[in-house]
């Protein structure tokens, strides 16, 4: 693998310190949830780190998926959640559900969308055979609308935010 991108972050004062990229543009605090023992605080923890990741990163397959089926899935919505707990082996494990929203999809294409970026998604490559990973495709709400693109062919919206769906 040709590395592409390396991301450096130190770690002080274990799950209720402090997270820091070497570039200084990520600075959190960290706090031990309280289902684990811990205050709650108002800090991040691992989990929902990794539950950001995970879900940025799919919404960016998921994007390159669709845009090469000339569908924009800038109004896709993906929600991470990440399950930490005992494996009954001496450690601990994880596990991930993450819900899919393709407003203005049609079901059967937006599973082939989820498929592809299955495929194409680091995390989800990372994650494969080492964790349970579900993913989940929820239903359309009533109010989801289809857009058709200026080409003719299907869209969802016309993307916004200038995200190119690189991951």
């Amino acid at each position: 693998m040709k590395v592409l991108y390396t991301a450096e972050v130190t770690v002080t004062g274990r799950r209720s310190g402090m997270a820091r990229s070497r570039d200084g543009a990520f600075e959190v605090k960290m706090s031990v949830p309280k289902e684990m023992g811990g205050s709650g605080g108002q800090g991040t923890n691992p989990e929902q780190l990794f539950a950001a990741g995970y879900a940025a990163c799919f919404q960016s397959a998921l994007m390159g998926a669709a845009r090469r089926q000339h569908l924009d899935a800038s109004p896709s919505v993906i929600t991470a959640n990440v399950g930490i707990g005992p494996t009954g082996r001496g450690g601990y494990g994880l596990e991930v559900e993450l819900h899919i929203e393709l407003p203005g999809v049609e079901r059967s294409v937006g599973e082939e969308l989820v498929a592809i970026a299955d495929s194409i998604c680091p995390y989800s490559n990372a994650t494969r055979g080492n964790i349970p990973v579900k993913l989940v495709l929820e239903k359309p709400s009533p109010t989801s609308q289809c857009q058709v693109a200026t080409d003719g062919s299907e869209s969802l919206n016309p993307g916004k935010d200038g995200d190119d769906g690189a991951l």
